[in-house]
């Protein structure tokens, strides 16, 4: 299954890309978001990036509703907006032209360019790819009810050595709404995952997520 950084994922679309590139499995990438934050941050065209807070930088060409809340460290992108009620906890690189809707909750994650996460989501812990979507009222899941830390399974299990993963959605992934995505989920490239599903382990690229569970491929254009 292709769980690799690279194959999840188009570098030239965040401004994570460079960073991610150095990591075989993008959930290793998760302990040093809030670190690239900062470093990346004090790197930023005052010109184009407001600093409205300490550690918090956001595009100019960026709309931020007055109830908003956006914790430290945070990049917001150009042309992206975050909307009423938006929580975001900190440690967050959101992209370019994105959508961060009513009452999401946001925290520790990476969203890349052109990644709508609209209405009533919490993300936490997780890499959402180009073009990824999040239909109103899915979730990401990042801890087990038992506290241990998490295993990837895939055609081997990947011990992460990580009590917090929420999911791994490759570009253009698209989740159903009110669909729970368990801890240590990876979604594939250009896979639909159903609405109200209940998603464990990996769902390959260019797949469907049925009800069930049941994984088919999509049928060739």
């Amino acid at each position: 299954m292709n769980i690799r950084t690279q194959d999840l994922y188009d570098f030239e679309h965040s401004i994570a890309g460079d960073y991610l590139k150095q990591f075989e499995y993008p959930w290793q990438a998760l302990s040093g978001i809030k670190a690239l934050i900062v470093e990346l941050g004090n790197k930023l065209d005052k010109s184009e990036y407001d600093q409205i807070s300490e550690n918090v930088w956001v595009h100019k060409s960026a709309t931020v509703f007055p109830s908003a809340y956006i914790g430290g460290p945070c990049i917001i992108g150009p042309e992206t907006e975050v909307r009423h009620c938006a929580f975001i906890r900190g440690s967050a690189i959101i992209g370019r032209h994105c959508v961060i809707g009513n009452s999401v909750e946001l925290k520790n994650v990476i969203i890349f360019d052109d990644c709508q996460v609209p209405h009533y989501n919490y993300v936490g812990d997780s890499i959402l790819g180009y073009h990824a979507h999040m239909g109103a009222g899915s979730i990401t899941s990042n801890i087990k009810a038992d506290k241990k830390n998490i295993v990837i399974h895939a055609d081997q299990d990947i011990e992460t050595g990580l009590r917090k993963i929420g999911a791994m959605l490759g570009d253009y992934a698209d989740i159903g709404c009110n669909s729970v995505l368990n801890p240590g989920v990876v979604i594939g490239r250009k896979t639909n995952v159903y609405p109200a599903s209940c998603v464990r382990n990996v769902v390959p690229e260019n797949s469907i997520y049925k009800t069930g569970g049941k994984i088919v491929r999509k049928e060739e254009r």
